[in-house]
């Protein structure tokens, strides 16, 4: 992708490139072919969504600084049109130290269907429903490296709220989520302070990760309630936490073999859950440059059925095709199963590289045989086919 480029130095005199401006324009066209499920929810909608980039360094690079946007206009979904810091974050490097200081975007884990150990950031459900999409996370962040691994502190002031679809939207819940009644099991509320602690290392062939984290939960909890208008609603209610987790990646010939597992302890369970599975890649298929990861996942949840979410009891099996060519072109593809109650969830993601700085990016989504009591119920009608076109710059 080309890159824009706006040197600071111009205007300050300085010698040296400052400052990078970058970032992408999109537009994402959706289509549900089925009706809705419930009433006033679109059929189809056109959405733009704007994510500018700036980054700098002084002090001889071992200060950095980066901001990071993101915005989206919608005129179908209320929920949906917001805005969001993703990154506006001071760098500093200090030895063996790596400080960051401000709002950040992190991520842990290395499965491919869910992520358990990923708690740092909250999810930005109204972005995508496979919660890769994550708000900005306040935080003083310290990663400090030995020769016997990596040890990163966290402190996160700050909470942020889960995203939800407004009663029009499609993907929402039933009955819809009210975040403007949302409860707290700390007096703080969104002021309670959050800390975390990861040790990672390499083995050899295996990557291993070791955290843990106490504070707010990212995922609510719903309790039922009403609205203003006596409407039935769900209202999320955030609990406290405590979690350890473990996640692990094992390489071996042409084998990778994933791991995670969290023990979480809150007053309203003790949860054990884990995922593992592994992705064989075949290499050169057909004597091209073409590679191919047939992926197999299974996931477990120790928690009663009612508090369960949608990986319960579920296995995953899918393929990653890459075709490495110039366009970057990447397909992945993914068949969902619960094995208690055989709801399906089918999906596709593909992109691929348009010129220098354009890109474009296919989802489809299939819910299948869903359940009465599955959470993937409000979903049952919700087939999609999503088109986006994204300009780099």
């Amino acid at each position: 992708m080309r890159r824009l480029v706006i040197c600071l130095s111009l205007l300050l005199g300085a010698g040296d490139c400052l400052a990078e401006f970058s970032g992408n324009v999109a537009v994402e066209a959706v289509t549900f072919p089925e009706e809705a499920q419930f009433e006033d929810q679109f059929d189809e909608n056109v959405t733009l969504s704007f994510e500018p980039r700036w980054e700098g360094d002084w002090n001889d690079g071992d200060d950095q600084w980066s901001v990071e946007l993101f915005m989206r206009a919608d005129n179908k979904d209320a929920q949906r049109e917001h805005a969001d810091i993703r990154e506006l974050l001071w760098l500093h490097f200090d030895g063996d130290n790596e400080w960051r200081v401000g709002i950040n975007t992190m991520f842990w884990g290395v499965t491919e269907s869910q992520h358990l150990v990923d708690v740092i950031n909250q999810t930005d459900a109204v972005e995508s429903i496979d919660g890769e999409e994550k708000l900005g996370q306040p935080m003083i962040h310290l990663k400090r490296y030995q020769d016997w691994g990596v040890l990163d502190f966290l402190l996160l002031p700050g909470f942020r709220e889960r995203t939800f679809h407004a009663k029009e939207g499609r993907l929402r819940a039933d009955p819809v989520v009210d975040t403007d009644q949302a409860e707290y099991e700390s007096s703080a509320g969104q002021q309670h302070v959050d800390y975390a602690f990861r040790f990672s290392q390499t083995y050899q062939d295996l990557d291993l990760g070791l955290s843990w984290f106490d504070g707010t939960s990212r995922d609510p909890l719903f309790l039922t309630g009403s609205d203003a208008n006596g409407d039935v609603v769900l209202i999320p209610f955030y609990e406290q936490m405590t979690q350890i987790g473990i996640d692990a990646q094992l390489f071996y010939l042409d084998w990778t073999w994933r791991l995670e597992l969290i023990h979480r302890r809150s007053s309203s369970a003790i949860r054990d859950a884990f995922i593992y599975g592994f992705e064989y890649t075949f290499f050169g298929v057909l004597d091209s440059s073409s590679d191919i990861g047939a992926i197999v996942e299974y996931s477990y949840d120790n928690r009663p059925e009612e508090q369960r979410g949608v990986f319960d009891r579920d296995v995953f099996v899918g393929a990653r095709f890459a075709l490495n060519d110039a366009q970057s072109t990447e397909v992945l593809t993914g068949l969902l199963v619960d094995i208690e109650k055989y709801s399906r969830n089918f999906r596709v993601e593909a992109s691929r590289r348009v010129g220098d700085s354009w890109k474009a990016t296919l989802e489809v989504q299939v819910f299948s045989n869903v359940a009465l009591d599955d959470p993937l119920r409000a979903l049952a009608n919700d087939n999609y086919l999503l088109l986006e076109m994204a300009y780099y710059f």
